[in-house]
C-alpha cells in the first residue's frame, strides 16, 4: 500500500487520526412490488365512460338545446317514453379512446339566436376540461357538428304534439 492510501484510511475528513471514515452498513431491504402503489397495474377507460362525461359537459353549456341528429333524437324520444328506458346521455357523442389520449365527435342542436361559434367554443372548452379532469386522458380534438337550430316556434309545436298523445 502506498503512504497516501494508508493515510486516507486512518484519517477522518478533518485530517485527524482516528477511526477510518467508513459508512455504517445498512441491512439490504427488498421492497415488494416496487414503486408507488398507485402506479402498479393499468387502468383502462371505456369509450362509453368518456362519451357520458362529454355528453353531460356539452349539455351544461348555455345555448345547447339537444344532442344528436334529428333521427337519433326521434328514436331517443320514443325510447324515453318506454317504461324502464333511460335517457341516453351519450346521444350525439362518439369517442375514440386510446391508452393516454382521446378524440371526440359531438353533434349538437343550438338554440336560435345564439352565436354558434361561441357555443361551439364553450362546448369544446367544457368537454375538454371535464374529460381531462375526470379521466386523466389528453383530449387531442373535439369535433363539433351543428346539425340543427331550435326555433322558438318549434317548441310550441312539440309541446302540443306531446299533449295530444
Amino acid at each position: 500500500m502506498t503512504d497516501t492510501t494508508q493515510r486516507n484510511r486512518t484519517e477522518n475528513p478533518e485530517g485527524e487520526k482516528g477511526a477510518p471514515d467508513v459508512q455504517p452498513r445498512r441491512p439490504s431491504v427488498t421492497k415488494r412490488g416496487g414503486g408507488d402503489p398507485a402506479s402498479r397495474g393499468r387502468t383502462t377507460i371505456a369509450d362509453g365512460v368518456v362519451e357520458k362525461i362529454a355528453g353531460l359537459a356539452a349539455r351544461d353549456v348555455l345555448g345547447v338545446h339537444a344532442m344528436g341528429s334529428g333521427l337519433s333524437r326521434t328514436f331517443g324520444a320514443v325510447r324515453d317514453r318506454v317504461p324502464g328506458g333511460a335517457k341516453s346521455v351519450t346521444r350525439g357523442v362518439k369517442a375514440e379512446v386510446g391508452e393516454v389520449q382521446t378524440a371526440l365527435d359531438l353533434e349538437i342542436v343550438v338554440d336560435y339566436g345564439v352565436s354558434i361559434t361561441d357555443v361551439a367554443g364553450a362546448v369544446r372548452e367544457n368537454v375538454i376540461s371535464a374529460v381531462e379532469r375526470m379521466t386523466g386522458l389528453e383530449v387531442v380534438e373535439v369535433n363539433i357538428a351543428v346539425s340543427d337550430v331550435k326555433l322558438p316556434e318549434e317548441e310550441e309545436e312539440e309541446e302540443s304534439e306531446t299533449r295530444l298523445q
